[in-house]
C-alpha cells in the first residue's frame, strides 16, 4: 500500500465518522417531532422522488431557475462515477471504470460535456444572485455567504475534475484510453500543454487530492448549511402527503384526554415530517415570491417560517435531548419569539407556497398549527374573529344572520329542501355566503334556474345546512370546525345524500376531501363543473350571440390550485359565441390569491397594500369588461376591487353560473 493510500485511509476515516456524527445528530433532532404516518403508498412515493426529485419537475415551474438548478442536479448524478472512481483510487490508485467497457464510453462523454454545463450554471446561479439580486434569492449577510461558498465548492469539484482528465491526457502523450471520449479535456489538454508537462503525474495528484478533500468538506459542510437540503430534499418528497391528502387540514383528536398541547407553540409540538420540512427547505424564496401576503407587504414570509422552525429546533433540541434546564433557551417559543403572531395571522391558505416549493414542503400545516395554539390553548386572536366564532357557534355561519332565514333567497322558485322530499338527484349545498350574502344570492339563484333549465331534480338543505367548517378550521378553531362538521355529516347521512354539487370552493374543498376524516364521505362536485357537463350534454343550450364580449376569468384558490378544477370554467366562457377569454398573467395553478382564504375574509388589512387591489389591477390590466369568479369569496373581493379603482360602471364581476344564465336559452 503507498504512502498516498495510507493517508486517504485516516481522511476517509475522518470524514466520513464525522458525517455520520453530524447527520445522526440532526435525525435525533427530527425524531423528537410527534409521529406521522408517511409510510402508506410506497409506490406512489417512489413515482414522486422519480418525477419530483430526479426528473426535477416542480423546479421547472421556474423555467430561468429551474434550467440552472436541473444542470447542476443532473450534472452531480453523473459525477458520481468520477467520484466513485477517484475515491477507490484512494485505496487502489490503478482503479477506474474503463472495464465497463463501451458503456464507459457513455459516462466519460457525458461527464465531460456536463461539466461545463455545470461551470455555466454555477456563473449563472452567481450572476442571479449577486448581480441581478434576484428579491426572492436576497437573504441576510450568512445565507449570501453560504451560497456562495457552496457554488464555489461545487466549481472546485468540476475544475479539479477536468484537471484530473487534463494530466492523464499529458501524462499518456494525449492518448486515450480505449473507451474513454473526453473531447473538452482533450481540448483543454493542447490549450495548456501543447508541448506536453514533465510534472503531469504531480499534477494529476494534485487535482486529485483537491477533488477528494473539497468533496468531503462539501458533504460536512452541508449539514451545517442552508443547503442541506442536498441530504434532506428525496426523502422530504418521498414523504409528501399523496392524493387528497394533498389538499385536507390533519385532524386533531379532540376527545383525547391524555393531549395537553392541542396545537403548535413550539418544535416540539410538531410532527417529524414538519420538522424534517425545515431542514429540507432551499430558502429558494419560491415560496415567497408567489406568497399574497409577502407580495402585498403583511409580514408573513412563507419561507421564514419554515427557516424559523430550523433554526429553534437547532437551539432548543440539544437542551432538551442533554435534558437542559436552561430557562433562557426553554423560556422561548416558537410562536412570538421565533415566529410573529402578525406572520402567522397574514396566511391566506392559498396554497401557493406548497406548489411552488420544489421539495415539497407544507408550510399551509404548520402556520394553522400555530394558529390552532393561539386559538385553542392561549385565546389570542384578532378581536374581529369574537363575532366570526360566535356567530358560527349559534348561528352556524360567520354573519349575525338568523339561521332559520337560510333559505330565504328561494322563496317563490319552487325548490325543494330536503326535509320535504329527500329523493332527489342531487343536493344542492348553497354556502353561507350564497345563502345571506345579497350579491352572491344572485349567484345562488342563477345556479338554481340553469338546474331547473336542465330539468335537474335537486334539493337544498336549507335551515339544516349549516357553515361547512373551512372557516373556523383555518382560522385555528378546530374544535368549532369539527362541531360544525360532524353535525352536517349527521344530517347528510341521515338523509342518505349520494352527490353533491357546491356554490362555494371553500364548501367543495371542504366536503370532498376533509369531510371523509369524520365520516362523509360523498360525491361532491363544483357548480362550474355540474354546469359544463349539463352544457355538453344539450340540457343546457346556448345562444347563439353572446354578451359581456371580453371576460377574464380568475381561478379560485380552493378551486383550481387545490381542486385542479381550471378547464370546465374556461370551457364554459369559451363556448359562449362571439365571447373572448382574456387571461391575467397570473392564472390557473399560478393564479394570484384575492385575499379572502384562510378566514382573511374577516379580517382588517392592517399593513401594506390590499391583497385584492393587486388582483384586481391584474385583472382589470386584461381590458376586460367581465371579471369571471366562481367564489363568492372572490367575488365579494373583486367588487371591493373595482370600486377602489373606480371601474365600478366599467367592469361587471360576475359569477360563471350568471354568464352561463345570461346566455342560455
Amino acid at each position: 500500500m503507498e504512502t498516498k493510500n495510507i493517508i486517504f485511509l485516516f481522511v476517509f476515516i475522518g470524514a466520513f465518522g464525522f458525517l455520520f456524527y453530524s447527520l445522526r445528530k440532526k435525525l435525533s433532532y427530527i425524531k423528537l417531532g410527534h409521529d406521522e404516518n408517511r409510510f402508506d403508498n410506497i409506490g406512489e412515493r417512489i413515482k414522486n422522488v422519480i418525477s419530483i426529485a430526479l426528473f426535477q419537475k416542480k423546479i421547472f415551474q421556474d423555467k430561468a431557475a429551474g434550467i440552472g438548478h436541473a444542470s447542476i442536479f443532473w450534472g452531480f448524478i453523473i459525477f458520481l462515477f468520477a467520484v466513485l472512481e477517484a475515491l477507490i483510487q484512494g485505496f487502489y490508485s490503478h482503479f477506474t471504470w474503463e472495464f465497463l467497457g463501451p458503456f464507459y464510453s457513455v459516462i466519460t462523454l457525458i461527464q465531460d460535456i456536463f461539466a461545463i454545463i455545470v461551470l455555466l450554471a454555477v456563473i449563472y446561479a452567481l450572476f442571479r444572485r449577486f448581480v441581478l439580486k434576484v428579491p426572492r434569492l436576497q437573504v441576510e449577510k450568512h445565507g449570501m455567504l453560504d451560497a456562495a461558498f457552496v457554488l464555489m465548492m461545487i466549481s472546485f469539484v468540476v475544475i479539479s475534475m477536468f484537471g484530473q482528465n487534463i494530466s492523464l491526457i499529458v501524462q499518456h502523450n494525449y492518448q486515450l484510453g480505449e473507451y474513454e471520449i473526453r473531447p473538452i479535456s482533450m481540448f483543454l489538454a493542447n490549450a495548456f500543454f501543447s508541448g506536453g508537462s514533465a510534472h503531469a503525474a504531480t499534477y494529476f495528484e494534485v487535482f486529485w487530492w483537491m477533488h477528494i478533500l473539497t468533496i468531503f468538506v462539501f458533504m460536512n459542510f452541508l449539514p451545517y448549511s442552508k443547503h442541506f437540503h442536498v441530504y434532506t430534499s428525496i426523502p422530504n418528497v418521498f414523504f409528501k402527503k399523496l392524493g387528497k391528502e394533498q389538499y385536507v387540514i390533519k385532524p386533531l383528536d379532540l376527545e383525547d384526554e391524555s393531549v395537553e398541547q392541542f396545537g403548535v407553540a413550539d418544535v416540539d409540538d410538531l410532527s417529524w415530517k414538519q420538522l424534517l420540512d425545515g431542514y429540507a427547505c432551499t430558502e429558494c424564496g419560491r415560496c415567497f415570491a408567489a406568497c399574497p401576503a409577502a407580495n402585498s407587504g403583511k409580514p408573513l414570509s412563507p419561507r421564514d417560517v419554515i427557516a424559523e422552525v430550523k433554526h429553534r429546533l437547532e437551539e432548543k433540541a440539544p437542551a432538551i435531548l442533554a435534558k437542559s434546564e436552561d430557562e433562557k433557551i426553554l423560556g422561548n417559543t416558537l410562536v412570538h419569539n421565533y415566529i410573529s403572531d402578525e406572520a402567522i395571522w397574514a396566511c391566506t391558505t392559498c396554497n401557493a407556497c406548497v406548489y411552488e416549493c420544489p421539495v415539497t414542503i407544507e408550510h399551509i400545516d404548520t402556520i394553522v398549527d400555530l394558529r390552532r395554539n393561539l386559538v385553542l390553548m392561549e385565546s389570542q386572536f384578532p378581536s374581529e374573529l369574537n363575532s366570526v366564532f360566535k356567530n358560527l357557534e349559534t348561528n352556524f355561519t360567520p354573519w349575525a344572520f338568523n339561521p332559520q332565514d337560510r333559505a330565504a333567497w328561494a322563496e317563490g322558485m319552487d325548490v325543494k329542501t330536503m326535509a320535504e322530499d329527500p329523493n332527489g338527484e342531487i343536493l344542492f349545498w348553497v354556502g353561507c355566503a350564497g345563502s345571506f350574502d345579497a350579491r352572491s344570492q344572485k349567484v345562488t339563484k342563477a345556479i338554481a334556474e340553469l338546474l331547473k333549465k336542465a330539468d335537474v331534480d335537486f334539493r337544498i338543505l336549507g335551515s339544516e345546512e349549516k357553515c361547512n367548517g373551512d372557516t373556523a378550521r383555518r382560522l385555528g378553531n378546530e374544535y368549532l370546525a369539527q362541531m360544525l362538521m360532524q353535525e352536517n355529516i349527521e344530517t347528510l347521512n341521515g338523509y342518505g345524500v349520494k352527490k353533491i354539487v357546491t356554490g362555494c370552493p371553500h364548501c367543495f374543498n371542504s366536503l370532498k376531501n376533509e369531510y371523509p376524516q369524520f365520516g362523509g364521505k360523498f360525491e361532491v362536485v363544483h357548480h362550474t363543473q355540474y354546469l359544463q357537463e349539463l352544457v355538453d350534454g344539450g340540457k343546457i343550450k346556448l345562444k347563439g350571440k353572446g354578451e359581456n364580449n371580453r371576460v377574464t376569468y380568475h381561478d379560485s384558490c380552493y378551486l383550481g390550485r387545490y381542486n385542479g378544477v381550471l378547464d370546465e370554467p374556461r370551457k364554459t366562457i369559451s363556448q359562449i359565441e362571439g365571447v373572448e377569454l382574456l387571461e391575467m398573467d397570473r392564472n390557473r395553478e399560478k393564479g394570484f390569491c384575492c385575499g379572502a382564504g384562510g378566514g382573511r375574509m374577516f379580517l382588517e388589512e392592517t399593513e401594506g397594500e390590499r391583497i385584492n387591489n393587486i388582483r384586481t389591477k391584474e385583472a382589470l390590466d386584461t381590458g376586460a369588461d367581465t371579471i369571471a369568479s366562481a367564489c363568492p369569496f372572490c367575488m365579494t373581493m373583486f367588487n371591493d376591487g373595482v370600486k377602489e379603482f373606480d371601474k365600478a360602471e366599467e367592469v361587471e364581476v360576475k359569477d360563471i353560473a350568471e354568464i352561463l344564465l345570461e346566455n342560455s336559452l
